[in-house]
């Protein structure tokens, strides 16, 4: 049995044992408290029969890609600019060190005032969520980017401009493509805590509205969703930069081989 087969057949047993564990704690403490991966099965059957499930997945996802991408557009011009320019960053760096510390869930309550119920509230959080993790890793790279290089192209008769295409956003690929994957994270964090709180449509809201009828196979539903959906796109996305950015230094966690 060559290497990949054996990680392969260990990756089997290992889900295996999971759901065996996760079944016997089930039979301890009985399913209404931990429902079992049968009990979680049948839940999630139940709602996919009627189209709840399909539902809020589409809405939950549309709303963290949008909010992520839009975050992510502004964020990376944004950070190369207060990278370059030095008047921008001294005012610019405190007021993100700052401001970083405080989570995309305790502005839920002010979004909602200021730009209503609908989505635009849900979309604007999530960019929140994204725009200070990308502008950050962008500035980060920015800041190392190597002297020997800017002088370099200087010395060749690079102007700012050609400098900041040809030299530093290439080099910062890297930074902002970790920034990119990990903001994803927080928008799944930010958008559930919407949905929970000002929302009628969603994975948060079914896992919120489940404990009014204290069916806890659904809560394990949509914990089993959150985690397939961050999963999937985040392996999309690695796949993508793999394939698209792989000349500018980005690999993927997923190519690595040992």
């Amino acid at each position: 049995m060559n290497v990949k087969a054996k990680k392969g057949l260990l990756h089997v047993l290992f889900w295996i044992a999971l759901l065996v564990l996760w079944q016997l704690a089930s039979l301890i403490y009985g399913p209404e408290i931990l429902p079992g991966p049968i009990y979680t099965a049948k839940g999630g059957y139940e709602l996919l029969s009627d189209g709840t499930l399909l539902q809020y997945i589409g809405i939950s996802a549309y709303r963290v890609l949008l909010g992520w991408t839009l975050g992510s557009l502004i964020a990376v011009p944004v950070g190369i600019v207060i990278g370059k320019v030095g008047v921008i960053r001294i005012f610019a760096e405190p007021f993100l060190n700052f401001i970083r510390f405080i989570p995309p869930i305790a502005f839920i309550t002010l979004f909602l005032v200021w730009f209503g119920i609908g989505e635009t509230s849900k979309v604007m959080l999530i960019m929140y969520a994204t725009f200070f993790i990308v502008i950050l890793n962008t500035l980060t790279g920015v800041m190392s980017v190597e002297e020997d290089k800017i002088r370099s192209a200087r010395s060749m008769g690079a102007s700012e401009w050609q400098i900041v295409i040809h030299v530093v956003i290439p080099a910062t690929v890297p930074f902002i493509f970790t920034g990119i994957r990990l903001a994803m994270g927080t928008s799944f964090m930010a958008i559930i805590g919407a949905e929970m709180i000002a929302s009628n449509e969603g994975v948060g809201y079914l896992i919120w509205n489940s404990r009014l009828f204290f069916r806890t196979d659904w809560i394990f539903v949509g914990l089993i969703c959150l985690g397939l959906m961050g999963f999937i796109t985040d392996r999309v996305v690695a796949m993508l930069g793999r394939k698209a950015l792989s000349r500018y230094g980005v690999v993927s966690t997923t190519s690595l081989k040992r």
